[in-house]
């Protein structure tokens, strides 16, 4: 079967699920639910690229499939599923381990800005986690990813990987990826830096509103929010070179769904104490319901394991066709 319209993306549950995430990736998985066969997964194997407590693991997987049922993911729509439950990802990885090449991991920028100066000591996984985001998208044969400006790496590398595989064996087995841009409001930055991105390891709570915080937490962190004492322009490309004054006028035209110009417009001459308050009720307001629906459904944590669990059987009914492909592809016996 030739699928023209099947959609892959995840997050990683190593950490509190954010602002940044709502905004940049489970708000657009929304609106393409209606247009597209949907996978979203709670990508489980990527987060132990780095130690993790296993009893958190388990509460931060459960607590990743609540932010996306929470910010509109409806599992009757989509197959939502946590990666550790379907074997293909794991086996198709190692394919993909012996057909990327190691040029091509040396020039991923996120394995040299998250090892740092220490990369004798990360795992390996963290160096070969690329060819596991590959096999995640093409274990489905997905035709398009939902992709940020620091992603778009990563699905080239996954269409390198494609190419050669298919090139390799002769075979046209995988898609060619599309990326889906996202929106222009979607890149959040750190409350605390706005030259740095919203982020779960940042060290300082206060760098990012996250999905379970109550309305003072949330009111505590706008207030605190770095910002300048320059007055806000009537245009927003006035703001070049404030990248704090840029930071928030973004969340405030995402989460409103406006222009940064009509934010802009609206708070000419004024100071930020000003634009502060106003997103003080904005942010209350939209993150509010999320945060409820995501506390009703950690207290029953039996309700989201079954949810991944009938998940993570639909997606096992595609992957496993196309694993078997693969393995008569590359010269397995299969029974």
């Amino acid at each position: 079967m030739t699928v023209t319209n099947r959609v892959f993306s995840g997050a990683q549950p190593s950490g509190d699920m954010h602002l940044g995430n709502y905004l940049g990736a489970f708000r657009n998985w929304v609106s393409l639910q209606d247009d597209y066969e949907c996978l979203y997964c709670v990508v489980d194997m990527h987060a132990i690229t780095v130690w993790q407590d296993p009893a958190a693991l388990r509460n931060q997987i459960r607590e990743a499939a609540a932010a996306y049922i929470a910010s509109g993911v409806d599992p009757k729509k989509s197959i939502l599923f946590n990666q550790s439950q379907v074997a293909g990802h794991a086996e198709l990885a190692w394919v993909f381990n012996c057909v990327a090449r190691l040029g091509w991991l040396n020039r991923m920028t996120q394995f040299k800005d998250k090892a740092g100066k220490n990369r004798e000591n990360v795992s390996t996984g963290l160096y070969v986690y690329p060819n596991l985001m590959a096999a995640d998208i093409l274990l489905y044969k997905a035709t398009h990813v939902p992709v940020g400006a620091d992603q778009k790496q990563h699905l080239e590398l996954t269409r390198d990987i494609a190419a050669k595989f298919n090139n390799d064996f002769k075979t046209d087995l995988f898609p060619e990826v599309e990326p889906v841009i996202m929106s222009e409001g979607a890149k959040i930055m750190s409350l605390r830096d706005g030259t740095k991105k919203m982020s779960k390891s940042d060290p300082s709570d206060l760098s990012r509103i996250s999905l379970t915080d109550d309305a003072d937490t949330i009111a505590k962190k706008i207030r605190k929010a770095r910002t300048d004492a320059e007055p806000i322009p009537a245009l927003a490309t006035d703001l070049d070179g404030r990248a704090e004054a840029q930071n928030l006028i973004g969340i405030f035209a995402s989460l409103t769904d406006r222009s940064r110009d009509d934010i802009c417009a609206e708070f000419e001459g004024k100071g930020f104490a000003d634009v502060k308050k106003a997103l003080i009720d904005v942010a209350v307001n939209h993150l509010s319901p999320i945060t409820s629906e995501m506390a009703r459904l950690m207290k029953d944590p039996a309700e989201i394991d079954a949810i991944l669990a009938s998940g993570s059987a639909r997606a096992r009914a595609i992957a496993e066709p196309i694993m078997k492909e693969v393995r008569e592809t590359v010269g397995f016996i299969t029974s």
